[in-house]
């Protein structure tokens, strides 16, 4: 008899990292060893426009209304379930009520967080509604969760404070998705950055050393910033690119160095590195600041580098404008260390395991 699995998120599919590489990309995977998989998500791509743009105030409570009765429906239908799969929260404000509810049902829960979400972190759109989150509430899902999937060791620990059934569970890209392309030596060398609206905050921590590495070589290399399609920054060329599923794994091809520069705070300190390991996963060299999973990621040197202070940052990324062969061997190494730990492949049966050992499959 097949398993039914109901995954509860905030987005439609293929529209969040997080819901993407964390539990979309294994739906196949379920489907073929005996799950049925269906997924209830709040933000329409019509409502999307709206949501994470400042205004429109009586639109957004549209949209509150809207997705309170999505989430009723759901409540009502657990019991039909064996699992219900929880990414990050059921529900954008404080309000535990949902996960409790489901908690109360037949139907056994996975909570599942890649970010130290129990810290406020509120869009710069909606910072006039950050009255309504509440962070802590973390604890009390953990808590009332039959099985906590965490990214990391870091947010492996704080939930081993509330609940002792956890397992990590790393962001995951998918190999056969992501492969590398043949890129041609020029004599040009793009140093890019991925991210989204809401993290290039972090890209900022790299304008410093970017503007001596421009100062350094001037028209030899060229900057790429793909996510925040408003972007500028006319001293250094940059025009950021929006995102585009279509056009993502072409856009992170055109770089030769990717960087992942982080503040050393708890936020970052729970982030799972996914933009690193995209970087990596199409043999693109990456650095990354030594914060988080990092430094579990990178062997400084060999299938990448750490950097901290702005002068290691133009040191390594020096290193690898002026060394094609390196950037490729780096690369090389680089995707290998994806493939065996933080690949699709490479977790798809701890995946089952812990699937079954809720369901009894």
């Amino acid at each position: 008899m097949m398993k039914k699995v109901l995954f509860i998120a905030a987005h439609r599919p293929d529209r969040s990292p997080s819901q993407r590489f964390r539990f979309e990309q294994y739906f196949t995977l379920l489907e073929e060893n005996g799950y049925k998989c269906e997924f209830s998500w709040l933000i329409s791509e019509n409502d999307d426009q709206v949501f994470y743009n400042p205004g429109n105030i009586g639109t957004k409570f549209y949209i509150f209304l809207k997705s309170v009765a999505i989430r009723l429906k759901d409540v009502l239908k657990a019991s039909d379930y064996d699992i219900v799969f929880i990414q990050r929260e059921a529900f954008m404000t404080g309000t535990t009520f949902f996960e409790k509810m489901f908690s109360r049902s037949a139907a056994k829960m996975i909570f599942d967080f890649d970010d130290a979400i129990w810290h406020q972190d509120v869009s710069e759109a909606n910072k006039r509604f950050a009255w309504l989150k509440k962070p802590g509430k973390t604890s009390d899902i953990i808590g009332m969760s039959d099985m906590i999937f965490a990214g990391n060791t870091y947010l492996a620990g704080y939930a081993s404070r509330f609940n002792s059934n956890i397992r990590i569970v790393p962001t995951t890209i998918d190999t056969d998705e992501y492969e590398p392309v043949h890129r041609e030596t020029g004599d040009v060398v793009c140093i890019g950055w991925s991210g989204s609206i809401t993290t290039i905050k972090h890209f900022e921590f790299a304008i410093p050393f970017l503007t001596v590495l421009k100062k350094k070589y001037g028209d030899r290399i060229a900057i790429r910033v793909i996510g925040d399609k408003s972007y500028r920054n006319e001293a250094l060329g940059i025009k950021g690119l929006g995102w585009n599923k279509a056009d993502e794994i072409r856009e992170l091809s055109s770089m030769d160095i990717g960087i992942m520069p982080l503040p050393d705070d708890d936020w970052a300190k729970g982030k799972c590195g996914l933009k690193g390991l995209q970087y990596m996963a199409l043999e693109v060299p990456a650095i990354m600041s030594p914060v988080g999973v990092n430094e579990e990621i990178i062997s400084d040197g060999i299938n990448g580098y750490l950097a901290v202070k702005p002068e290691e940052w133009v040191e390594k990324i020096s290193t690898l404008v002026e060394d094609a062969e390196l950037r490729k061997r780096i690369g090389k190494a680089a995707r290998q260390t994806v493939i065996d730990k933080y690949s699709v492949k490479s977790q798809q049966q701890n995946i089952l395991r812990y699937f079954g050992e809720l369901s009894g499959g």
